[in-house]
């Protein structure tokens, strides 16, 4: 068993060799591929070395651009950040087909993000329910000096409320509270406002309250945005594949209600949406677990999980839209430290955190109308396995005459890895 004490104090060298010859039978072949990894600023490296623990090399993801995003009348190139074939590709493609529709519309309904102190109350709950508007003001006041440079551009503490959970826990409390963190994701100001929270709360009670816990929560609700596009049906015809605009409108429909009703076709469905978001907000900077979690929770909040886009027809009028949770920041954090966050940023105009809710939630519902098109034409493998061919090509260690070559059999063939070995083995038989 390979166990050690004091890793941590290691340098990033001496964690590389311990790993390396503890873990690996070629240990300087391993360590030759992860310092291949290393960027050549120094300074850079030691910045992204910053951003986690224990670091010794870098994993490398593609960055790419979808152009052509039209977004509230306003031209956009949006920076996304994914390993999967096929996802920014086929936001380029909606993002083409829109273009001429009248592209995407965006709006976010409302910003509020919550925090929790979570604590037991031991006393008689008539005290606390008797003194709550007079702590309100107290926990206000005392975390005066945390807000107040949040206050100034407009944020802050929204609201206090005091929820009695003790019928599912015995004596479980919690202070719910609501924030405005405006361009900032907000995490540190609001867990440190906590914090404060529960000092004051066990200052004003201290025989009565035990602190469990002060944290924000990732699931807001509140904090959400609507994106949508419409046209004519009529105005669907030549990208319908062998179908009618009416029939195409229809199966579309029919496609995104499954995934209303059946879980387990909305999991892969909100999936898609996700590829799109979580791109962006890698790119960004910005924290797609959190926002993932949110949107699944936000899925499932009616008792069942359920699709997070929505399509409707009427009056011959067709409707995608998607409404989803999203707390992003454009200000602190990762994005401004790290470069192509920062450039990302730069591509989008510099956006508000508002404008880049609005332009994230575009994105998903591209890849989520790509993704559903594709089902309902010509199949979700023809267009992916396209993209992914120069992965297989990779694989079987392709020369650049081979990789023409097959690029050139498989044009108008089905895509499968057995099918480019199959030809790659006669090709270099010849």
């Amino acid at each position: 068993m390979h166990t050690i004490k004091g890793f941590s104090k290691l340098s990033k060298e001496e964690k590389m060799q311990w790993v390396a010859e503890h873990f690996f039978e070629d240990t300087a072949a391993v360590m030759k591929d992860w310092q291949g990894f290393w960027h050549e600023n120094e300074d850079l490296q030691k910045t992204i070395d910053g951003f986690s623990e224990n670091t010794f090399s870098n994993f490398p993801i593609p960055f790419g651009v979808a152009p052509n995003f039209i977004i509230n009348g306003k031209a956009y190139a949006i920076p996304m950040a994914i390993e999967e074939s096929s996802v920014v590709a086929a936001a380029s493609y909606a993002a083409k087909i829109w273009m001429i529709r009248g592209g995407f519309h965006a709006e976010v309904v409302d910003t509020v993000k919550i925090g929790q102190v979570h604590f037991l109350w031991k006393g008689e709950v008539a005290e606390l329910e008797a003194r709550f508007e007079g702590l309100k003001t107290i926990l206000r006041a005392e975390a005066a000096d945390i807000t107040a440079r949040m206050e100034k551009r407009g944020g802050g503490i929204l609201d206090i409320e005091w929820l009695n959970m003790s019928e599912k826990e015995t004596n479980y409390h919690q202070l719910k509270v609501s924030f405005e963190t405006c361009d900032s994701m907000g995490a540190n100001f609001i867990n440190s406002v906590l914090e404060q929270f529960a000092v004051t709360l066990e200052s004003q009670f201290p025989e009565q309250v035990e602190t469990i816990m002060s944290i924000l929560s990732n699931f807001t609700p509140e904090c959400l945005v609507r994106a949508w596009v419409e046209c004519p049906i009529t105005d669907l015809e030549g990208i319908c594949g062998e179908d009618s605009a009416s029939v195409f409108a229809e199966k579309f429909y029919k496609a995104v209600r499954i995934a209303e009703i059946d879980p387990y076709r909305a999991t892969t469905h909100n999936k898609g949406i996700y590829n799109g978001i979580d791109a962006v907000v890698l790119a960004t900077g910005n924290d797609f677990r959190a926002i993932e979690a949110c949107g699944h929770t936000y899925a499932a909040r009616k008792g069942q999980y359920s699709s997070l886009s929505h399509c409707s027809i009427e009056n011959d009028v067709f409707r995608f839209e998607l409404e989803v949770p999203m707390a992003v920041g454009t200000v602190g954090g990762l994005t401004k430290l790290h470069p192509l966050a920062k450039r990302s940023l730069e591509m989008l105009g510099q956006p508000s955190a508002r404008e880049l809710m609005e332009i994230i939630a575009a994105v998903g519902l591209a890849q989520n109308f790509a993704a559903v098109r594709s089902l309902i034409t010509t199949g979700i493998q023809q267009g992916h396995m396209k993209m992914h061919l120069q992965n297989i090509l990779q694989h079987f260690n392709a020369k650049n005459g081979e990789v023409e070559a097959t690029m050139k059999h498989f044009e108008d063939k089905k895509v499968s890895f057995s099918g480019v070995r199959l030809f790659l083995e006669e090709l270099r038989n010849v």
